[in-house]
C-alpha cells in the first residue's frame, strides 16, 4: 500500500479507456477530490459502474460535462439533466441495472464469483436476450459480476496500512467497491497511525486498498435540499 499527497500522483495510471468503479450514492461518499483529479487529468472514453453520476455540476456530473464517459453501469439517473441528454442523443452509452442487482454484481466480481441468478429483471425488458433458469419453479435471470481496473473510494478514517472506516451511510457502495477494483485508490478525511482504528470497527481491510490520500475542505453538497416552510 502506497500513501501519496497529490491527487495526480494517486491517479497515476488511469489512461484513456479505463473501467472505474466511483463509490457514493447520490453525493454521499463520493471520492469528490479523486473526481476532480480525473476530470484535470483529461483521460477520456472511460466505462464507469456507479450507483448514479451525481449532478449536473457536481461529482460525476463533471466527468459528463467534459466528455469524458463513454459508458456508464448504474442504476439511477434522475438528477442530471447531462446525462439524460447524452443518453437521448446517442453520445452516452447507458446499462442500466437495478440497485440490488449492481450492489451484488459488484460484490460478486470482488469475492471472485464470474455470475450469479436473480430474480430481478424477469420478464422485464432487462431480461431480453438473456439466460433465464428456473428453480424450484420460479425464474431467474443470470448476472455478470462485475469488476474494475481502478476503483476510486472515500472513507471518513484511513491509517497508514490502508484499512478503512466510513461515516455512517456514506459506507453505501464504497466497502463492495473497494474489493471488486484491481488498483483501489481511497481518499480520507482524516489518516491516523497504524493501531488507532479500533480493529472491531474497521469496514474495509487493508488488503483491498492499494493507495490512499488525506484530503481535506469538502463541500459534501445537498442532492436535492428540502426545508420546511416557515
Amino acid at each position: 500500500m502506497s500513501m501519496f499527497t497529490s491527487i495526480d500522483e494517486a491517479l497515476n495510471g488511469i489512461q484513456d479507456g479505463a473501467t472505474i468503479m466511483v463509490g457514493g450514492f447520490g453525493l454521499v461518499g463520493i471520492p469528490e477530490k479523486l473526481i476532480l483529479g480525473l476530470r484535470d487529468r483529461g483521460v477520456k472514453n472511460l466505462t464507469i459502474i456507479s450507483n448514479n453520476c451525481g449532478v449536473d455540476d457536481w461529482g460525476l456530473g463533471l466527468l459528463l460535462q467534459n466528455k469524458q464517459i463513454k459508458k456508464m453501469i448504474s442504476s439511477y439517473v434522475g438528477e442530471n439533466k447531462e446525462f439524460e441528454r447524452q443518453f437521448l442523443s446517442g453520445e452516452l452509452e447507458v446499462e442500466l441495472v437495478p440497485q440490488g442487482t449492481l450492489a451484488e454484481r459488484i460484490r460478486a466480481g470482488g469475492a471472485g464469483i464470474p455470475a450469479f441468478y436473480t430474480p430481478a429483471g424477469v420478464g422485464t425488458p432487462l431480461a431480453e436476450g438473456r439466460e433465464v433458469r428456473t428453480f424450484d419453479g420460479k425464474e431467474y435471470l443470470l448476472e455478470k459480476g462485475l469488476t474494475a481496473d481502478f476503483s476510486l473510494i472515500k472513507a471518513w478514517k484511513g491509517d497508514k496500512m490502508g484499512n478503512l472506516v466510513y461515516n455512517k451511510t456514506s459506507r453505501n457502495f464504497n466497502p463492495m467497491m473497494a474489493a471488486a477494483g484491481k488498483v483501489t485508490i481511497a481518499e480520507v478525511e482524516e489518516l491516523v497511525e497504524i493501531g488507532e482504528l479500533e480493529p472491531d470497527q474497521i469496514h474495509t481491510p487493508s488488503v483491498y486498498v492499494q493507495r490512499i490520500i488525506q484530503c481535506e475542505k469538502y463541500e459534501k453538497r445537498i442532492e436535492r435540499r428540502t426545508v420546511r416552510q416557515a
